[in-house]
């Protein structure tokens, strides 16, 4: 089912990390709550062989026409954000031997400049996974007031209190921004060198608040014990510490009752890339794995 024309257009992170840990078998069934181009799930199908109990799911468009394309007709595609999909199959009352989430903006949404996710391309000021929503990057930058943004920079890019006022004030004196590059160059000007890209933490910041990541996964992780069957195994990829504190605390507290813990954990340690994999896909350089076993 993997073929080539995936490969290209979206390289799976810690694929063979995440084979192991969730060891799947022939007839279990898998969600996938970020499907996107599908290299995890097609992985994982081709073992399972079980479509018709298996979900893949993603707020992505793009993504969602390309799973139809490649993917039996047998497996349920929805496109959605995952908390509202989870809460839709809890409803209906659907579990899964097999979760998986992969946190990461996928190759696809960075590499086309009309997405407007990387500061290495001249676009759109947009950065919506779900192109149906409203709110994007260009309404934040342009109708926030400077202590909204430098808020944003700080909360959600990390970002030093003095240099998220000093940009947030640069970027209201320079508006209205309608490019990624016009908001990259603003940014440059008043960055020194550094082993980063000046634009990493801002990028980052307004694409979490553009698309509410945090508030999902915080929604979303007390709710995955529910459509976990007993002896399942849930598997979560994170790429930069907001995200691995939330999962991390998550799975420590869900734990933590002993015999009554909903999870136990499989790895006390994130997994983390091989330098062969770096090799292959830079991308993969801040990927942490973790893993829990519903008893």
């Amino acid at each position: 089912m993997y073929n080539n024309s995936m490969e290209k257009l979206h390289i799976p992170v810690l694929l063979s990390e995440v084979l192991a840990i969730l060891d799947p078998h022939p007839g279990e069934s898998y969600l996938d709550l970020t499907a996107g181009y599908g290299g995890h799930a097609s992985k994982i199908l081709d073992v399972t062989r079980q479509f018709k109990d298996s979900c893949l799911i993603d707020r992505d468009q793009f993504a969602v026409e390309y799973l139809k394309s490649e993917f039996p007709s047998e497996v349920n595609i929805m496109h959605s954000d995952f908390y509202s999909a989870v809460l839709q199959l809890i409803e209906c009352g659907k579990t899964f031997d097999i979760i998986l989430a992969d946190f990461g903006v996928s190759s696809p949404q960075l590499d086309m400049d009309s997405r407007g996710f990387s500061y290495h391309h001249d676009g759109p000021l947009d950065m919506r996974m779900d192109r149906r929503q409203e709110l994007t990057a260009e309404k934040i930058v342009n109708h926030s007031s400077e202590r909204e943004l430098a808020d944003i920079f700080i909360r959600y890019g990390e970002e030093k209190p003095g240099r998220a006022k000093l940009l947030a004030r640069e970027i209201v004196h320079h508006r209205p921004i309608k490019t990624t590059k016009e908001l990259v160059d603003i940014i440059i000007s008043k960055s020194k060198y550094s082993k980063t890209h000046p634009a990493a933490r801002i990028f980052q910041a307004l694409r979490i608040a553009v698309n509410g990541e945090l508030d999902e996964i915080a929604q979303t992780l007390p709710l995955l014990p529910k459509v976990l069957n007993k002896g399942g195994r849930l598997g979560i990829i994170t790429f930069h510490s907001l995200e691995d504190r939330l999962v991390k605390d998550y799975f420590k507290e869900a734990a933590s009752y002993g015999e009554e813990s909903q999870l136990r954990l499989i790895n006390k340690k994130p997994i983390v890339a091989e330098k062969s994999e770096l090799g292959i896909n830079p991308r993969a350089r801040s990927a942490k794995l973790r893993a829990a076993r519903k008893d």
